[in-house]
């Protein structure tokens, strides 16, 4: 009996070990993520975008192997966080190998696909806005406010196929912002408020061309929607 004891007192140790440095670890980074996750949310919460992204990208980097359906959801929300934040070449970048890959994988979550999808338009439009605030061409802001377009008239279409009327409605309302961003005079779009997504020339083009109108003193910042223009400058609609 007492060597059985003795026995088990030794192999304890052994096996916590064996657990610990094996399959302990994917619990233990699990764990971590989860953890950075929860920061993520009470920073946004305070309006800390730029700590939250921080803990975003903790979370990315504690992932256990395997959770790949996890890590595509959390790159969705820190690449939205991104366009709220004013970091429009990078979620643009983000998003858009992200839908390549969800789009090439037959297993993918289709409400992340169409969330990244959503994101990635919503992302095109902003850069398209910014393009023309500071002089590119039609060449160079185009296919931006096109992809975006197409990409709102297919998710108008996939909600209306799943009786997602709500859904439907707001990819209508994009598209047909999308649509009016196109054919907009510049000196119209120059008398709109600066959405904080634009803000900063965070496209790294800026070279002094296109009047900014949010530096326009005594405005106060408003949903572009209103003004005729496109998806809500702080996405408060998706």
């Amino acid at each position: 009996m007492r060597k059985g004891l003795l026995l088990a007192w030794l192999v304890l140790p052994l096996a916590w070990a064996a657990w610990h440095f094996g399959p302990g670890q994917n619990a233990i980074r699990a764990d971590v993520a989860n953890r950075s996750l929860s920061r993520a949310e009470k920073l946004l919460k305070s309006g800390d975008l730029e700590g939250a992204l921080e803990r975003y990208k903790e979370a990315l980097e504690s992932l256990p192997e395997g959770t790949l359906g996890e890590r595509r959801k959390i790159q969705v929300a820190s690449a939205k966080l991104q366009i709220q934040a004013g970091q429009l070449p990078e979620a643009h970048q983000q998003l858009q190998a992200l839908v390549e890959e969800l789009t090439a994988d037959p297993k993918s979550d289709a409400a992340v696909l169409a969330d990244a999808r959503d994101s990635l338009a919503q992302a095109r439009y902003y850069m398209a806005w910014l393009i023309r605030l500071e002089g590119g061409t039609q060449d160079q802001w185009e296919p931006e406010i096109d992809s975006a377009r197409q990409t709102y008239r297919l998710l108008a279409e996939q909600s209306r196929a799943a009786g997602d009327t709500a859904g439907e409605k707001q990819h209508q309302e994009d598209l047909e912002a999308s649509i009016r961003l196109a054919r907009m005079d510049l000196d119209e779009l120059q008398g709109l408020n600066l959405p904080k997504q634009c803000s900063g020339c965070c496209s790294g083009k800026c070279n002094g061309k296109g009047k900014k109108p949010g530096q326009k003193p005594g405005k106060t910042p408003q949903d572009s929607r209103s003004a005729g223009s496109g998806p809500p400058p702080d996405n408060s609609g998706h």
